[in-house]
Order: C-alpha cells, then structure tokens, then sequence
C-alpha cells in the first residue's frame, strides 16, 4: 500500500484490512527500537547512544509506533482516526485532511519546507569529523555523559580540540559547546542562521529528518517517518562512535578521528549517509509541500 502527499489522480482507497495490516507492520517495525528502551527504562538502565533518540527527540515511543497514512488516502472503517488532528470523513471513509489539521502543523510544514530546500540545494561538507562532540566537553569537569570515561582523558581530549579545526554548521549541536570551545568554531550557527546554515552533510541535519517528520505528524507517513527514525538510530551510533567517549561496555568500537586513518572513516561513512539521507529529504520536502 502506497501512502504519501496527495496525488493528482484522486485518493487511495484502502480497506481496513489492508490499513490494519500496515499498522501492524509498522508497529513490529519500530517495537525492534521501543521495546529494548522501555526495558532500560524499567531497569533504570541509561544508554549513552540510544537514550538521545527518546529524550532529546521528544517523540514519545507509544507515539512512533503509531501509524498514520498521510494525505491523499482514504481509509475504510477507520472512525478511531477521528480522534487524531487533521482526520475527517470523506468518500464513506476517514482521511487525513491538511486543511482540517491544527494550525501549527501547517506552520512547522512552512518553515521545514524552507529549510530543507535549502539544505537540498547544497553539496555535502565532510570536513568537520565529528569534533562537535569534542566540543562539548573541552575543558570541562562535567562532561554531558558523566558516567562514560573519555577515551585519552581530559588533557588528551582537550589537545585534540587544541590541534583541529572545529567547522560545525548545526546550532543544535553548537549550543551544547563549552564556553572554551565556541569561540574555536569556524562560525556562529545561531538559530536564526539555521536555514542559511545547515548542510547535507552534517550528521545532525540528518538525525534532525526524524525530527521534522513527527513533528509533522499525524501528517507524515508513517513508513517515512520510520524511515527517518533509522536513519537517525544509524548516525547516531557513527555519532556516537567518533566521540571521545569509550563506548567498549556499550558494544562500540571508536572511529578515532583523532588520527588520519580515523578522519577518512568517519568521512566515508558521512558522505553514506548524506545520499541515504537525500531522498528522505526530498519525501519529506514533498509532504511538506502537501501540508501548506
């Protein structure tokens, strides 16, 4: 079953066996990811890789294991819709309607329509090697993952920082910089630098798809924001791994940028996500252009 932005020929019409079957599907999907975190949570467990993916992307779990078509479908004995935003009656079913959605859907679809064109419209940088993790935590006695040793210390850490340029484009990586290594960066990224900023290679930027799909929500498809959401399980491990944290407890082994060998893995594996990342960005670009 196909799902996505509105199509010129008419809507899909889908019967609720199908839908079922398509929400059943994706709940297994994203069950692989929500389920080992809620069992961590339960335990009191905390993950210095996975947690990021459920605490500062806010999505709850329930909420990401719930399936939703997007607009131009039509489904059939579907009246529980009707409790989501957005959803409405049409051709004896139950649609998603852009029109009928709440204001702020309409907003966020606008302004993640600017930025993604013009992230699109760029070509990947792949020079920063990841140091805006380095960043965070130079020259600081309280480092974000306090309970995680840093792989060469804090002096060794600091001398990388000291021996690299820092050329981070993504204000929501920036932000978290130590007060030392803000005035390192290349640039300012504010917030209102964002559109002008962001890059298709910035593992952040593509991380942020996932971001910009629930965000969306009920109004992105859900096999598309499942799309995005491993994606950004994926970055975030080479996010993670490139770090100056020793994750060998975790299961992770270091991409050490620190050295030249490193610097060209971490590169390789930026430049496979910036052309996965790509036709996730132009979905997204399209729903977006549906929802406004």
């Amino acid at each position: 079953m196909s799902a996505g932005p509105a199509r010129t020929a008419g809507p899909e019409i889908v019967d609720r066996a199908r839908w079922r079957e398509a929400a059943d599907r994706h709940r297994e999907r994203m069950a692989v990811f929500t389920g080992p975190h809620r069992e961590r949570r339960r335990r009191r467990e905390p993950h210095p890789v996975m947690d990021f993916l459920f605490t500062y992307y806010s999505h709850k779990p329930v909420r990401l294991e719930q399936w939703d078509p997007g607009p131009g479908v039509v489904l059939l004995d579907a009246e529980e819709f009707l409790d989501r935003p957005g959803y409405r009656r049409e051709d004896g079913g139950v649609r998603f309607d852009p029109a009928a959605a709440p204001d702020r859907i309409r907003a966020t679809a606008g302004f993640v329509h600017g930025l993604l064109v013009a992230t699109a419209e760029r070509a990947p940088r792949l020079g920063c090697f990841g140091m805006h993790e380095w960043a965070m935590v130079y020259r600081t006695d309280a480092p974000r993952h306090g309970a995680v040793p840093l792989r060469l210390g804090a002096g060794g850490t600091d001398r990388v920082v000291e021996s690299m340029p820092l050329q981070c484009t993504h204000y929501d990586a920036y932000r978290f910089f130590t007060g030392p290594a803000a005035p390192r960066n290349a640039t300012e990224p504010t917030r209102e630098r964002q559109t002008e900023l962001e890059q298709p290679g910035c593992l952040h930027a593509n991380m942020d798809l996932y971001k910009w799909a629930y965000k969306l929500a009920p109004g992105c498809p859900s096999d598309l924001m499942a799309d995005c959401f491993e994606l950004a399980v994926d970055v975030r491990e080479l996010d993670m791994r490139a770090s100056p944290y020793n994750l060998a407890a975790h299961g992770y082994a270091p991409v050490r940028v620190e050295t030249p060998a490193g610097r060209a893995e971490y590169a390789r594996a930026q430049a496979r996500f910036a052309d996965r990342a790509a036709p996730l960005r132009r979905r997204l670009i399209e729903v977006c252009a549906a929802l406004t």
